[in-house]
């Protein structure tokens, strides 16, 4: 095969690729546009599952809040009673012995 035969060969073949080349370009751009939209579609799914899970959790950390917000509440409030019990118990004996004090010098007070 001589030199020209080649280069003619060569050409045909250079032909041949620009021929096929911008449709097989346009086949590749359109299935990277088909591809950017399934990685967009599924990037959407997935932020849509994200605030889901999201907002799951917010709603279990809400109601473990309310939860421990109600039991401090009920701790407190029996505290609370217990003190005033113990307040008014304390109360009570003061006021039992100021009694006292008063009947004893009441007494005395007779007997002078």
């Amino acid at each position: 095969m001589t030199v020209e035969e080649r280069l003619y060969k060569l050409e045909g073949i250079v032909e041949g690729v620009m021929a096929v080349l911008p449709d097989r370009v346009s086949a590749l751009e359109a299935r990277m546009d088909l591809l950017r939209q399934e990685v967009k579609a599924e990037i959407a799914g997935l932020r849509q599952e994200v605030r889901a899970e999201i907002g799951g959790f917010r709603q279990e950390v809400k109601g473990e809040l309310a939860g421990l917000r109600q039991e401090m509440e009920e701790r407190f409030n029996g505290l609370r009673q217990e003190v005033k019990a113990e307040i008014n118990t304390a109360f009570n004996k003061a006021m039992l012995y100021f009694t006292a004090i008063a009947v004893v010098l009441g007494v005395l007070t007779l007997f002078r």
